[in-house]
């Protein structure tokens, strides 16, 4: 056997520390979310070194976040949407101007020699919401589906739009050659991608909705929802928009079907025992401490750009949709998390020349105090008190 088969030795401890992390956490009254991202930066490279993140482990954390956001969309009233679109429009302009303007201003007072490119860079990282650690978090309190869960998921859908086309305006700046056409190319993608989600959404309802007695045979209706998932999510990703916004999407839809609740069961057994998991725990091991100690002042000052960029500009779309001052506060903090986007982004400026080791040292901290700090938040913002639920 020996080193061939060492990824069952390192998702059993992945498992093992997920679990236990979970429970250590639920225990101090927090969301097992948080001890699982701390779990997996203790047995990973930062502390113990037991665990390495491996090709095996990131494809396994891929389907885990795919699955979390297909059970969103399961737990996401379409009408709830619909109603909240100009609110979370609000919230995600907020939330991406205001980090925007504020990551370009902290690596300019704490840079002031860098290009004007690394700047504009930095400030589009710092736009990118990962909401899947919020969609967690809130699942585990019982408030996904109250108003400000439903306003947090539209927004982090429009964030991830308008930051794909502000990525591909820097890198026009910084490529001329890539210019305006390709611009036009990934809008034209987009667009053509929320257009087949809306047309092919709607027959695929009344397909699943036709031969109910068909799919409720055996476990027809769950790999039906597992197939329709996974190929909403390649052709997501192919199209340029993020796979995790096609596994939402067919959520929705298979949330309009009678198979809704059976789909949510189902699909939530096989998620929560296994893959979202190692989702989490992998965000912890993709973390190198190590590699923080060089520029503490530059870090510090863009994790604080990030966070007050979300709050700030997320609090303020809040309050312009009428959300009162709590919740406007529940919201921003919802859309301060930043994972998986903020770090391909990152990588792709180290790989185009644009973004220093110093600053894709300090977006990796961003990333763990990010996602560390957004489940102790909520839990204090909400504060246990009953909440609204939508029906």
């Amino acid at each position: 056997m020996g080193e061939g088969f060492k990824f069952l030795l390192d998702l059993a401890l992945i498992l093992l520390f997920a679990n236990l992390g979970g429970y250590i956490s639920r225990k101090l009254k927090q969301p097992a979310v948080l001890g699982q991202i701390i779990a997996g930066l203790v047995i990973g490279p930062s502390v113990l070194n037991i665990v390495k993140e491996t090709e095996f482990i990131s494809y396994m954390a891929e389907i885990g976040v795919i699955l979390l956001m297909f059970i969103a969309g399961l737990e996401t009233d379409i009408d709830d949407l619909k109603s909240s679109s100009k609110s979370s429009a609000s919230v995600a302009l907020g939330g991406v101007v205001f980090p925007l303007l504020l990551g370009f201003l902290a690596v300019k007072v704490m840079k002031p020699q860098s290009d004007i490119t690394e700047g504009l860079f930095v400030g589009v990282i710092l736009t990118a919401t990962s909401v899947s650690i919020t969609v967690q978090a809130l699942r585990e309190m019982n408030r996904l589906r109250t108003k400000q869960g439903i306003a947090v998921l539209g927004a982090a859908i429009i964030d991830d739009v308008v930051g794909i086309i502000l990525l591909t305006l820097v890198v026009g700046l910084i490529n001329p050659t890539s210019g305006s056409g390709e611009l036009f190319f990934v809008v034209g993608k987009i667009i053509v991608f929320f257009l087949l989600s809306i047309g092919l959404g709607m027959v695929f309802s009344k397909y699943l909705t036709r031969y109910k007695e068909f799919l409720s045979r055996e476990d027809r209706v769950l790999v039906s929802a597992l197939i329709f998932c996974f190929l909403a999510a390649f052709f997501a990703e192919s199209l340029g928009v993020a796979a995790i916004i096609g596994a939402y999407f067919t959520g929705i839809v298979f949330s309009t079907t009678p198979h809704r609740n059976r789909v949510s069961f189902e699909v939530q057994k096989i998620a929560y025992s296994i893959f979202t998991p190692v989702f989490f725990v992998n965000i912890g091991l993709f973390v190198r401490l190590d590699d923080v100690g060089g520029n503490i002042g530059l870090t510090v000052v863009i994790i604080i750009a990030a966070i007050l960029g979300k709050v700030i500009g997320c609090g303020l779309g809040a309050k312009l949709s009428h959300f009162n001052n709590r919740e406007a506060l529940q919201i921003s903090i919802g859309m301060i998390p930043r994972a998986e986007v903020a770090l391909i982004v990152t990588n792709l400026g180290v790989k185009i020349g644009v973004i220093t080791k110093e600053v894709f040292a300090s977006i990796i901290l961003l990333v763990l105090v990010s996602t560390i700090i957004t489940p102790i938040l909520l839990k204090i913002a909400y504060d246990d008190k009953p909440q609204h639920q939508t029906q």
